[in-house]
């Protein structure tokens, strides 16, 4: 069988003022303005490390919120003479690791705006994404007969451009938001209110097609350029690295929950509930005719049964999930779901936003932000 990998992740949110000194004055960010950021933290985490097994999310939340409580409604050049999100994010996990005795790091993202952020992996190198979105049609020419999708359709596209700020060797890259604007402008003129289908190469526009047409075109202009991410709508989409093709199915469920294992007293011990936040997340050659990995809507049909088992039900009285933890519940989904749809290589399994486990079945896997 193959071994899991378990990263635990927590976020929380921080409001600040500061002003990036470095950038010409004429520049927007040159000037005092303010920002919702959102940190996010995950990390392998040891066993042990928690006050109970299945208490990993819960500190680690407790631990981010002490890590940026410095930073919450304050100028932060105070802090950081240079307060962008790669040296936010630097200065975070520095409070982290050396302080607040979080092992086992495997990223630490901050975003500043709905559109945009910088993401360390554990290496400690920055990875600056952007979000773009265009409207478009399209229809895939290759689908079975009946296949909706063979009809004339469209959707609010959304792409992210992900680049590396220095490729690891010292060598620093001068990659940020505006430089990614400038590399976007001219397929947001391509591709926003135009058919797709009518465009050169993207004659089948899957998800997957899409996000490799833009890293072949994109990659010779932008060399930090570590992958495309493509949501076709707000619950579904593909990654593309250059190399292989990712694509993930996200829904929600509401289910009650208890975990057995939290101490007595604890409000966790008792029954309680969320809206949870599922990401199925699958990996398999691209299929030459069809253009897809796996077609979505057999993603949605295999996995219904298995989503219903857990959907509005509660959860602690399924007999073979071994706590109510999000661990524990990713884990089991990952079971279950590769038992009807072996692509499944990782479930993501959030209780709040950002705050929840990340079980794969790859130990090298990117932790790719979606």
């Amino acid at each position: 069988m193959n071994s899991q990998t378990t990263i635990h992740s927590a976020s929380c949110g921080f409001e600040s003022a500061c002003r990036i000194p470095s950038l010409p004055a004429a520049h927007r960010s040159h000037r005092l303005h303010g920002h919702s950021y959102f940190a996010t933290v995950r990390a392998a985490l040891p066993a042990g490390w928690a006050p109970f097994p299945g208490g990993e999310v819960e500190e680690l939340r407790t631990r981010l919120e002490k890590a940026v409580a410095p930073l919450d409604y304050a100028l932060l050049n105070e802090t950081l003479p240079e307060p962008t999100d790669e040296n936010l994010a630097r200065w975070i996990r520095h409070r982290l690791e050396s302080e607040l005795g979080v092992p086992g790091i495997q990223q630490v993202g901050i975003q500043s705006t709905g559109h945009e952020g910088v993401d360390l992996d554990a290496e400690g190198v920055a990875h600056v994404w952007r979000r773009y979105r265009f409207q478009a049609a399209h229809q895939l020419p290759n689908v079975p007969a009946g296949h909706k999708c063979g009809r004339m359709h469209g959707h609010g596209f959304e792409v992210i451009i992900h680049a590396r700020q220095g490729l690891g060797d010292g060598e620093a890259m001068a990659v940020d938001y505006d430089h990614l604007d400038e590399m976007w402008a001219p397929f947001h003129m391509m591709l926003n209110y135009q058919c797709l289908n009518g465009i050169e190469g993207l004659a089948n526009p899957t998800s997957e097609i899409i996000s490799s047409w833009l890293w072949e075109r994109l990659k010779p202009q932008l060399p930090a350029l570590s992958w495309i991410t493509v949501y076709e709508t707000g619950s579904c989409g593909a990654n593309f690295d250059g190399a292989s093709y990712r694509i993930w199915k996200e829904m929600t469920l509401d289910s009650a929950i208890q975990l057995k294992r939290a101490p007595e007293g604890s409000p966790l011990r008792g029954i309680h509930g969320h809206t949870y936040t599922l990401r199925l997340h699958l990996n398999a050659p691209l299929d030459a005719v069809h253009g897809w990995t796996v077609d979505f809507g057999d993603v949605k049909t295999l996995f219904d049964p298995i989503f219903k088992a857990i959907d509005h039900r509660p959860l602690y009285e399924i007999a073979d999930l071994p706590d109510g933890d999000t661990a524990s519940l990713a884990g089991w989904v990952l079971a279950k779901g590769r038992a009807v749809l072996p692509q499944i290589d990782r479930v993501d399994m959030y209780e709040t936003r950002g705050c929840g486990s990340i079980v794969s079945l790859a130990a090298s896997e990117e932790l790719i932000p979606v």
